[in-house]
């Protein structure tokens, strides 16, 4: 999902935006020499790296369960699938946070900020245009979530009731997809607080963020009352056709921890039950 607001005020920037893209192509210029030619690099298994020894994964904090701040480290879903990536490589994994807007675009990857961005990123055509997506490692289901004992098995169901949704976000986008009027909240921190106050009776909200609410007893009365597959998935990208030795590096990674049962531990640790089929 990963809502950006910049997005939202491109259109008052663009004045501006020649301005920035200068500023842009001077950095990258001084940094390609600053790196003497790019020595530091190194090839690994076929899979170029920026800096000798390490995976630099470039991310957008926080987004939990998928990468966020805790006692002073970086953890998370995506965190840890990278570290399988990194052992395979027989280096270690280093976390940039980054804007989400300079990832999606490609513009970190294009400086070689990093090698990889892990950002619980939703692949999408027009991105794909500037950074090169690996197969998907994750499919971001919508989830509804209400007092135990209800039962949202399918869209039509939520028709009944009183539903909220967040602002911007693809739950929302699926709801009134459906012809559903939802009361939307600006943030998932307001949506919850909408159901605990019974504004609404039931909410609809990426199940990951679902499946963290839960995890807190504060939220014990309530339950996932249904699971809806909206069709998007995250992927992990490399830098546009300069890196498919990482990009093939990373897709038989994946493939390995859905096979050896390492991925259903990660996700488990980070999210919860594993829906079926994922």
């Amino acid at each position: 999902m990963h809502h950006n607001p910049l997005e939202d005020h491109v259109s008052g920037r663009i004045p501006r935006l020649p301005a920035l893209v200068a500023a842009g192509v001077a950095l990258v210029l001084a940094t390609a020499s600053a790196c003497g030619g790019g020595d530091d690099g190194a090839t690994v298994q076929g899979a170029k790296l920026v800096k000798k020894g390490q995976l630099t994964t470039c991310t957008h904090l926080p987004y939990p369960p998928f990468q966020f701040e805790k006692d002073g480290k970086v953890v998370g879903f995506d965190i840890d699938l990278m570290d399988l990536v990194a052992k395979k490589l027989g280096v270690t994994q280093k976390v940039v946070d980054t804007p989400f807007e300079t990832i999606k675009t490609g513009a970190d990857l294009n400086a070689g900020k990093c090698d990889v961005a892990a950002a619980g990123m939703t692949i999408k055509p027009e991105r794909a245009k500037f950074i090169d997506f690996t197969k998907p490692y994750f499919d971001a289901t919508q989830a509804a979530m209400s007092k135990k004992g209800a039962s949202f098995a399918s869209v039509e169901d939520l028709k009944k009731v009183k539903v909220g949704t967040q602002a911007s976000t693809t739950g929302e986008d699926f709801v009134h997809a459906a012809k559903i009027d939802s009361v939307s909240f600006d943030d998932s921190a307001a949506l919850l607080n909408g159901l605990r106050s019974g504004k609404v009776d039931v909410i609809v909200e990426d199940y990951p963020v679902v499946q963290g609410w839960l995890k807190d007893p504060a939220n014990s009365a309530y339950a996932i009352t249904g699971n809806y597959n909206t069709g998007e998935q995250y992927g992990f990208a490399v830098r546009k056709g300069k890196n498919d030795g990482l990009k093939n590096a990373i897709d038989s990674v994946i493939a390995q921890a859905r096979t050896d049962g390492s991925y259903k531990t990660i996700y488990e640790k980070w999210i919860g039950p594993m829906p079926e089929g994922h």
